[in-house]
């Protein structure tokens, strides 16, 4: 199955549709990018572009409020808080602080924006 992400006027995605990989093949059987998108515009219009659910392509799979990057070829993840930085190998958002590797059953890490620190958070 091949999934492509519809995008808005400022690249961002607003859906993903997945469709068979029948649909992509050109008269010699390869897999073709382009006949995909105008099968998307045909059946929904809008603006389509090719996402990799195994991230084989495009650093990211396209998710509902990811940002298509044209000039890097990439999708980028949503930003989760505004002191979070983005990793440019990854294309994802990354704390200002490693978060700690140590968790139990009985607790796990989040994210304080306000004290800009991982919180320890017990489980019940």
């Amino acid at each position: 199955m091949a999934h492509f992400a519809q995008l808005d006027d400022n690249n961002v995605v607003v859906n993903v549709i997945v469709i068979a990989n029948e649909v992509l093949l050109d008269s010699e059987g390869i897999e073709q990018e382009q006949k995909g998108i105008d099968f998307c515009q045909e059946l929904l219009g809008g603006k389509w572009i090719q996402t990799s659910y195994n991230k084989s392509f495009r650093a990211n799979f396209a998710g509902v409020g990811c940002v298509y990057d044209p000039e890097r070829d990439v999708f980028i993840t949503q930003k989760p808080y505004p002191s979070w930085v983005l990793d440019e190998t990854t294309f994802n958002y990354k704390a200002p602080i490693e978060k700690p590797t140590s968790n139990t059953d009985d607790y796990f890490w989040t994210w304080n924006e306000d004290r800009l620190e991982w919180v320890k958070t017990i489980v019940f």
